[in-house]
């Protein structure tokens, strides 16, 4: 496959990952707001912090060095799928081993919360840990599927499961709200065990046909999905096996990174289960655009720089058409999430007030509900240019700089929760951003170094990408003033009309932006065009 197709294949599955990831968020922020209404906040405090923690830290780190290795480019060879799939099975069992280690934690050492309150904490622990084990079971049918670019399967899978899991929470929250956290922990067995299904089914129809055959799929039968020695090879590639151990040992680090203000509330109790419940919905809410925007372009494209990039190798020694390409593609993705991250932040400040209350009414809106989704908008700037940056960084580096990189990561790591503890004491949930933000800002730091000295004795310049126009920041900067303005006069406490003259000032001073991004970014617009948005634009030619 060419760096052209690699790059098409790439825009392809961002472009289906941003739509997927807006149904998620959309279907999540709905159910968030139907289930505020039904159950009590510290409920959900457990479910969404305590609860999703348990399953993200055992799924992420059960597979996610797995995943990093696996796709890299070189992996996906044909003579070493098997040992790719040997290799990848051993999710299973890491994950078995997790599983026991934190539902005993989370069992035995964390604070239990009130019975009465929130009924069925125990086997709701154990239902959480099991229903990661059983998505792990997918994990080689995913990575096969990413690999050869089977973009409709993720989005139509995750699609399914999302929605049973929806309508199981939704049925049971309203007719048997006495069974407690049984609830959420059943829609989320239903939703990992859809998800397991649907690969399933896929690949044991795929394998054997005809448009396997076209497409040389270096998986015949689905035999050859399960784990087994091939005579004349190692079980698994130890190449690619030391590379998993690099980013396994990296992958504690990044999971305190990602989840650490839930990790400080879990195992500090610096918050209340109800505090917990209503940061985890505003904190839901201000990464909405964050999760379904910058994730899937950071998985999408990371996958196309792993493949066209040789990892470790100089600039020099590799083809430099593939080099101009990640080049040109990196510099674009930088200004796309600049621009968008720009106007999260300008915009965010001036209706976070307004959108809380929407949203969960005086609950939300009051206290400091508000401070705290501006300073997410602004932290959603710090999170869009990190996640492109670290996504080429370590898609480019070598085994040894990943191993150099995790020393880092470990420093950040423990200072992002030294400053999460003071802050949180000192700002209460506010803190947490600004630790965030801190730490986001130092990650940048090392990869905006690592990616100038890459480019160092090059013609490309793809740091040029974080330089936005003077005229889009005249524009924002007006339009901050403006829409600042329009709060403290017309919003939120004189009824829905002034609300919506509020929200029509903002419409027209967004609409402006985006007509100063359309004359100043005329490259951008042209890559989102033909690369993100690869349909629209061959309707347009």
């Amino acid at each position: 496959m060419s760096s052209e197709d690699v790059l098409k294949s790439a825009s392809t599955l961002a472009s289906y990952n941003v739509l997927l990831q807006v149904m998620f968020r959309v279907l999540t922020f709905l159910l968030n707001a139907f289930t505020l209404r039904f159950v009590s906040k510290e409920l959900i405090g457990v479910v969404n912090v305590r609860l999703t923690l348990l399953y993200t830290t055992l799924v992420f780190l059960s597979r996610e060095a797995f995943r990093r290795a696996c796709l890299s480019g070189g992996s996906g060879t044909n003579h070493s799928w098997r040992q790719v799939i040997n290799l990848l099975w051993l999710t299973l069992p890491l994950g078995v081993l997790w599983a026991a280690l934190l539902v005993c934690v989370w069992l035995w050492l964390l604070e239990i919360p009130d019975p009465q309150t929130v009924p069925y904490y125990g086997p709701a622990v154990v239902l959480f840990g099991l229903s990661g084990v059983q998505e792990l079971l997918a994990e080689p049918l995913w990575v096969l599927a990413q690999a050869h670019m089977f973009v409709r399967l993720k989005v139509v899978a995750e699609s399914l499961a999302m929605i049973a899991k929806c309508s199981i929470t939704v049925v049971l929250v309203v007719s048997a709200r006495e069974w407690g956290l049984y609830i959420f922990s059943a829609a989320h067995l239903v939703y990992t065990g859809v998800l397991v299904l649907c690969y399933a089914a896929y690949f044991i129809h795929f394998l054997g046909s005809e448009q396997a055959y076209k497409k040389s799929f270096p998986v015949h039968h689905v035999g050859e999905l399960l784990p087994c020695r091939v005579d004349g090879e190692p079980l698994v590639d130890w190449t690619l096996a030391r590379l998993t151990w690099s980013f396994f040992k990296q992958s504690f680090l990044k999971q305190i990174l990602t989840e650490g203000e839930r990790y400080i509330m879990t195992f500090l109790n610096v918050l209340s289960f109800g505090d917990q419940g209503v940061y985890d919905i505003v904190n839901n809410l201000g990464s909405m655009v964050a999760r379904f925007i910058f994730l899937p372009i950071e998985e999408s494209f990371y996958i196309f720089f792993a493949k066209v990039l040789e990892r470790g190798h100089d600039v020099k020694n590799q083809k430099q058409e593939d080099v101009a390409i990640a080049a040109d593609v990196l510099e674009c993705l930088l200004k796309l999430v600049l621009v968008i991250g720009l106007i999260i932040t300008v915009f965010g400040y001036a209706f976070s007030h307004l959108a809380l209350d929407i949203y969960g009414g005086s609950l939300l809106s009051s206290g400091a509900g508000p401070t705290l989704l501006r300073c997410y908008s602004c932290y959603v700037l710090l999170l869009a240019v990190n996640g492109v940056t670290e996504c080429f960084v370590f898609a480019a580096m070598s085994q040894r700089e990943v191993d150099n990189y995790n020393l880092v990561m470990l420093a950040l790591s423990v200072s992002f929760l030294v400053l999460s503890y003071v802050l949180t004491w000192w700002a209460g949930g506010v803190g947490f951003i600004l630790a965030n933000c801190l730490n986001m800002g130092l990650r940048i730091v090392h990869s905006l170094l690592y990616i100038h000295r890459y480019f160092q004795f090059t013609a490309w310049k793809p740091l040029r990408g974080l330089r936005p126009s003077p005229l889009l920041l005249l524009a924002l900067a007006v339009s901050g003033v403006i829409t600042a303005v329009s709060e403290s006069v017309f919003c939120c406490d004189s009824g829905w009309l002034l609300r919506l003259v509020h929200i029509g000032v903002g419409a027209v001073s967004l609409l402006g932006v985006l007509v100063v991004v359309l004359l100043t970014e005329t490259r951008l617009i042209q890559f989102v065009r033909t690369r993100l948005l690869p349909q629209y634009g061959k309707k347009h030619t």
